[in-house]
């Protein structure tokens, strides 16, 4: 990874140079009493199990629903900062109290609960959990933890770890500049800012140890030991701890290692690397927490597996080869990556500078052959250190996450396993009380009862559920979650003032923004080149036909954030701004900028297709169309990752050429075409194909087998359930 702008890293600098000492140390604590009738607010703010159903997140909501927005849907600092009159108006509220105990009760009861909702095996116990281990945790865009999927993925994977009622602690680190905030410029660059997350209200809390000091974990860096404080987010049943450098006795430098998530340079991706995954051992140790089997979420953490050895070769006096074999017995990877070139590799010479000759004579390794290690050949001494081939080679089974990944990242890694490789797959989910909107959440506990998201597990059972849904039940809440979208967008993106030039993520007048009469594609994800942002402007009098069509028009929203040091992709979004000003573009087009996990709701509950076009077989799985497909939103894509499972021919719509190899442009040329003639002759068409009673009936009929299909396929629950059960057993 390239080295942070010069202007970034001064940013860095002045920001860590306020640090605040004895204050900085301090609990997040929010500074202020409740009334005792409000008092549980404070107690349910600190587990994010509020977040995963309507009734919590609208006990804050309720209190001071403008608040809630400004301080971007975190309770802590809602709670701090709502007035002393609003607080007493509320506890006077009997109703309003009588939310707040049941919900208490119900996270007390929850809480209670011991019986797990799965076979875990013999071998996995609360005494001996499973250690779910990841750079990046998407819990909540309260706790800004996480950049995209990756880590969305992960806080699913500990909601539903949480939901089944299932032995696993987490670990992570906790960045204190998070990921970077997006913001687009007047003439549509985008530009990039950091936030402090110590200076917010986050839940978290220190760990405390039995001597009433926090927890503390060292580990050897640049030759000098760093010490890294542990923090814990409570994810509903689920504790994950985050380790933290940032304290008085590092030095600035080292203090900085959890500055920035995927910040800084290659070297400080290594560093990084090491407290995750040495130091997360270690403090699992401290904890007295020993697991069964550790889950390697990405190859971030992989170092953990030489900390498991060492502690081997210490307690026993074994060889590396024997200690790494018996670490290795309680490792599994998972990997996300379908190119060689997407995994983390580093060069010889940094790792030298970041391992110590002491660490690795514990080991008993040589330099050389800690770098073979990491090597697809051990011997080619030319090939750099890859995390990848590094966790393939020190863990007992490895998976894609999907039917396809695991086939792509079988022939990718071939060459390690003499042309056999084990590489199985898990398909990735989503978790559906998370991701599905209030609404039909509602509508499911009224129609199928309180424990819907219960029969999700169960196919048979789950379809026979949805069919008590009636198109009109359907249609008026998919319409109510449009609408709803449409005065978000029509809110974000207005402004006090504009530049000269039009762009579709600023205006000064909004009202005519948008219309829940006119077919919504939704196209938010990362601004990468295998995402093919540019497929969609590759004709653009086409794509401007469909805009402007006087009974049939289309209408486009999009999200995505480019990496700060890629300004092609910078210019893709530059272009898309702004884009033919003589059409309605501007009217029906509109980008929300600082994609998160809370635009990411209105955008998955809202629109009517959501499109996806990335360059096959790149895709490794994908879970913003999961989302979107709980809620009745079309998917429209490339048959490639999920989709290639999820497609049953009326529950969506895939993209298809008949260009096979050849090269990239020519398959571009294809895909496009097939895109825009799908849009034209199906998509189109159906939309606007309505009944007597103004509903688009066979619209609907895909929407629900949408629902009833995808929905318990492809839920967080049946994946979490296939690594207990296929991965975490031995």
């Amino acid at each position: 990874m390239q080295e942070l702008s010069s202007d970034i890293q001064e940013s860095m600098h002045a920001t860590s140079a306020m640090t605040r000492s004895d204050e900085f140390r301090q609990e997040f604590a929010i500074g202020r009493e409740l009334p005792s009738a409000l008092q549980a607010l404070e107690r349910i703010s600190m587990n994010f199990f509020w977040s995963w159903r309507p009734e919590g997140v609208e006990l804050f909501q309720e209190l001071d629903p403008a608040l809630w927005q400004v301080h971007e849907q975190h309770p802590r600092a809602l709670l701090r900062n709502v007035t002393e009159l609003r607080l007493w108006q509320k506890a006077a509220d009997a109703e309003y109290v009588g939310k707040v105990e049941r919900f208490a009760a119900e996270l007390d009861t929850y809480m209670a609960a011991t019986e797990a909702k799965i076979d875990v095996g013999t071998d996995i116990s609360t005494d001996a959990p499973a250690a779910y281990f990841c750079a990046e945790y998407g819990v909540h865009n309260s706790l800004p933890n996480y950049s995209g999927g990756l880590g969305i993925l992960a806080g699913d994977h500990l909601k539903s770890a949480s939901d089944l009622n299932v032995p696993l602690v987490a670990v992570g680190l906790f960045y204190r500049f998070g990921y970077f905030r997006q913001n687009i410029a007047h003439d549509g660059w985008q530009r990039e800012h950091y936030l402090d997350i110590f200076q917010s209200d986050t839940a978290v809390e220190s760990v405390i140890g039995e001597s009433d000091e926090r927890v503390t974990v060292a580990v050897e860096i640049r030759g000098r030991e760093v010490l890294a404080q542990a923090w814990k987010a409570q994810v509903g049943r689920v504790s994950l701890y985050l380790l933290d450098t940032n304290l008085p006795q590092n030095q600035e430098t080292d203090r900085l290692i959890t500055g920035h998530l995927y910040g800084g340079n290659a070297e400080t991706r290594i560093v990084q690397e090491k407290v995750l995954g040495i130091g997360g051992v270690r403090l699992l140790r401290k904890l007295e927490i020993a697991p069964a089997v550790y889950h390697l979420n990405e190859g971030h953490s992989a170092f953990l597996t030489l900390e498991l050895a060492r502690e081997q070769i210490i307690e026993t006096g074994s060889t590396f080869a024997e200690a790494a074999g018996k670490a290795g017995a309680r490792c599994v990877f998972t990997t996300h990556t379908p190119v060689a070139a997407g995994n983390d590799v580093f060069q010889p010479s940094l790792l030298r500078q970041c391992f110590s000759d002491s660490y690795l004579s514990e080991l008993k390794l040589t330099e050389e052959e800690f770098f073979a290690l990491g090597r697809v050949e051990p011997d080619n001494v030319d090939e750099p250190f890859g995390m990848t081939p590094f966790a393939l080679r020190m863990t007992r089974s490895a998976n894609g996450v999907s039917e396809k990944h695991g086939e792509v990242s079988r022939e990718l890694w071939a060459e390690m396993f003499d042309g056999s490789s084990p590489i199985t797959h898990v398909t990735n989910g989503v978790h559906p009380p998370t991701w599905i909107a209030p609404g039909f959440q509602r509508m499911f506990a009224e129609k199928i009862g309180n424990q819907w998201h219960e029969k999700v597990r169960d196919a048979s059972g789950w379809a026979t559920a949805v069919s008590l849904l009636s198109d009109e039940d359907i249609w008026h809440e998919h319409l109510r979650n449009k609408n709803l979208l449409i005065a978000f967008l029509r809110e974000r993106s207005k402004r006090r003032e504009i530049g000269l030039r039009d762009t579709i993520n600023e205006r000064l007048e909004t009202s005519d923004l948008f219309s829940a009469d006119v077919l919504t594609i939704g196209f938010a994800r990362r601004v990468a080149q295998y995402k093919r942002w540019d497929l969609l402007l590759s004709d653009l009098e086409r794509l401007l036909k469909l805009v402007d069509h006087p009974e049939r028009p289309v209408q486009f929203l999009f999200a995505g954030k480019a990496h700060p040091q890629d300004d092609t992709a910078k210019r893709i979004l530059q272009e898309l701004m702004s884009i033919n000003h003589d059409s309605n573009w501007q009217k029906r087009a509109v980008f929300i900028e600082d994609y998160d996990q809370e635009v990411a709701r209105y955008l998955v509950h809202g629109v009517d297709v959501w499109m996806n076009v990335p360059r096959r077989p790149y895709e490794a799985s994908g879970t913003s169309g999961m989302k979107a497909a709980m809620n009745g939103v079309l998917n429209l894509s490339i048959l490639d990752g999920w989709w290639i499972e999820g497609d049953n021919g009326i529950n969506g719509f895939s993209i298809e050429s008949d260009v096979a190899g050849g090269d990239e442009a020519g398959i571009d040329v294809a895909e496009a075409e097939a895109f825009y003639s799908k849009l034209e002759d199906e998509i189109v068409p159906l939309f606007y194909d309505k009944g007597g009673d103004g509903s688009p009936h066979g619209w609907i009929a895909r929407m629900r087998n949408s629902i009833e299909t995808l929905t318990p396929a492809f839920s967080s629950d049946r994946m979490v359930s296939d690594y207990f059960q296929r991965i975490y057993k031995k």
